[in-house]
């Protein structure tokens, strides 16, 4: 830990920098790179050198840098263990360090000892990750099992509802529609009316008429001026038009549910199943189906425990067989 009383009185910093010549390759200079730092080539490219610096202003604040790049200082300790050994009186820092010391020994056999270190090595990580799984599944055994439950409700819950990708909306159109049933045949009732009357009284003149008259007038004095002959064609544009808006309310007419109160009814329960998923899984309903999706794969994973939890117990048992006749190789 940097202790500001390092710094010397009246000035604002005190800077430390180390210059290191190590192998190229290994641990330090890949723990550098892996920090982002750089380890510049030296001599015929075998070695390299690496630069680490420490700052401490007189407040008690530090920097540190490793190969140019800013570090924490727990790189810097890490780094810095393999980099710096301290003498004592009585002992080496460095070699109450038990990973030191095993290293020293390992280095100590020479390579004789490497194929069946590297072999031991291989297997006991492998032993220790599966140790660590086979733990943590037994260990969270009763709330992975609640977990499987919880999910399978609620997965039940939507295949019970079967909702599909954009259904609330369409409930929510079709039911504003419906709602406004009334409304919407008395407009558009008026519209075609407005457009072509079927009211044999002749009381209320519609677009149709209007036209049918405009054009009649016309076309009898149309010979005397042929100025109005592009007057006259723009009316029959008008005529086809107004025919066609006629057609097509017809048509929205007879579309219209002659049994709206029933299908709104049946829409609005639809509509409540829907929201029940949705309050539970998201404001939407694609929200509820990647639920769905997520959900019966990790219940497909937790339902899978007990089988899995065997297959690690028979590898377990095998590595740690295999680890201690490594060892006692090396």
């Amino acid at each position: 830990r940097a202790d500001s009383g390092a710094v010397r009185q009246g000035s604002e910093r005190a800077v430390v920098e180390g210059r290191w010549i190590i192998a190229a390759d290994g641990p330090v200079p890949e723990r550098v790179r892996d920090a982002g730092g750089d380890v510049d080539p030296f001599g015929d490219g075998s070695r390299g050198e690496l630069i680490v610096t420490r700052q401490l202003s007189s407040e008690g604040r530090s920097r540190a840098s490793v190969g140019g790049r800013g570090a924490p200082a727990a790189l810097l300790t890490e780094i810095g263990e393999q980099l710096v050994v301290v003498h004592g009186q009585s002992d080496q820092m460095r070699l109450r360090s038990s990973t030191a010391q095993r290293q020293a020994l390992d280095r100590f056999a020479g390579s004789a000892l490497a194929p069946v270190l590297g072999e031991y090595q291989e297997v006991f990580r492998r032993w220790h990750s599966a140790r660590a799984e086979l733990d943590r599944l037994v260990t969270e055994q009763d709330a992975r099992t609640r977990e499987a439950e919880e999910l399978r409700a609620a997965i039940d819950a939507i295949e019970a509802v079967a909702p599909q990708p954009g259904e609330d909306e369409e409930l929510r159109e079709r039911i504003d529609r419906l709602t406004n049933l009334e409304d919407l045949r008395a407009a558009a009732s008026a519209a075609h009316e407005l457009m072509s009357s079927e009211d044999a009284s002749g009381e209320m003149a519609d677009a149709a008429s209007v036209l049918d008259t405009a054009h009649r007038r016309l076309d009898r004095v149309a010979a005397h001026d042929p100025g109005l002959a592009e007057i006259i064609e723009s009316l029959d544009s008008a005529r086809i038009l107004v025919a066609e808006i006629a057609v097509q309310l017809s048509g929205y007419l007879a579309g219209l549910d002659a049994d709206g109160a029933r299908e709104l009814e049946t829409l609005q329960d639809r509509r409540a199943e829907l929201a029940a998923l949705t309050r539970a899984h998201g404001p939407t309903v694609e929200d509820a189906l990647a639920f769905l999706d997520t959900g019966s794969a990790r219940l497909l994973e937790l339902d899978g425990d007990t089988d899995r939890i065997d297959l690690l117990r028979v590898e377990v048992e095998r590595d740690e067989r295999l680890v201690g006749e490594l060892a006692a190789r090396v």
